[in-house]
């Protein structure tokens, strides 16, 4: 598996354990091992997803905020469980990753959601993670 199939893996179990943790109420770390006692995971997958999983809980509160301020009209709570965890993920390597260009990011959340998510959530993830990548943007070059 290329490197960028192994990636997308990884941002597969993000999800899935960013949804496990929130539906069952259960912590994060406890959601992504359960994954891998339960399923069969590639453990070179399950290596990023652990540092996309452990990256997105330490910065919570910002990401969140962030991906609030750039969803015009649309609370965290009213979004798709499965559509603001593919925003958390990637606006986690917007924001705290340098290693993948932007574009590759917010490409991956638009095919992770056309797997996982319903056919409004591409272009509407790709609105918000577009309005987030500008912001870094800016950010950085002022």
């Amino acid at each position: 598996m290329s490197g960028s199939g192994l990636r997308r893996k990884a941002r597969e179990l993000a999800l899935q354990a960013l949804f496990q943790s929130e539906m069952a109420e259960i912590p994060l770390g406890e959601a992504l091992e359960a994954l891998r006692d339960h399923f069969e995971v590639n453990r070179k997958a399950f290596s990023y997803a652990t540092q996309l999983i452990d990256g997105v809980s330490q910065h919570w509160d910002e990401i969140n905020n962030l991906l609030e301020k750039h969803a015009v009209n649309w609370r965290m709570d009213r979004m798709s469980v499965v559509d603001r965890n593919i925003m958390r993920v990637a606006a986690y390597e917007l924001c705290y990753t340098d290693d993948v260009p932007a574009s590759v990011v917010i490409n991956e959340a638009i095919e992770v959601a056309k797997k996982y998510s319903t056919d409004d959530a591409a272009p509407f993830i790709n609105g918000i993670l577009d309005g987030v990548r500008k912001a870094e943007e800016e950010k950085h070059t002022s």
